[in-house]
């Protein structure tokens, strides 16, 4: 039988996992979320690789910053963002091989 703190770090843990899919539950979010898996991108890269226009980009990047997901680091005038935990980008590498087309020779 699980011991009462056993149970609470497991609820912690569930709590962070569902942040983190709440996160990528969004096609924009997930798309930008795809490309910081690769590397660290200011925002017009973000836009020119994804295809969403700054309107949109910026809420999302905003429900990224919300979710603790994404980290910030400002150089001059550009904002960069960056995958915060390592595990996520694990788990987007795993939805990315499962689910995205491969590339034929």
């Amino acid at each position: 039988m699980n011991k009462p703190s056993e149970i609470l770090e497991m609820r912690a843990a569930a709590d962070q996992v569902v942040g983190v899919l709440k996160a990528m539950a969004n096609t924009d979010r997930l798309l930008i979320l795809c490309h910081l898996a690769l590397e660290e991108l200011n925002v017009s890269e973000i836009e020119q690789k994804t295809g969403i226009l700054q309107p949109t980009l910026s809420q999302q990047l905003m429900m990224l910053r919300k979710s603790d997901v994404v980290n910030t680091r400002r150089d001059g005038k550009q904002i960069f963002y960056s995958i915060k935990d390592p595990h996520l980008t694990s788990v987007l590498s795993l939805m990315y091989e499962l689910y995205c087309p491969k590339t034929s020779n």
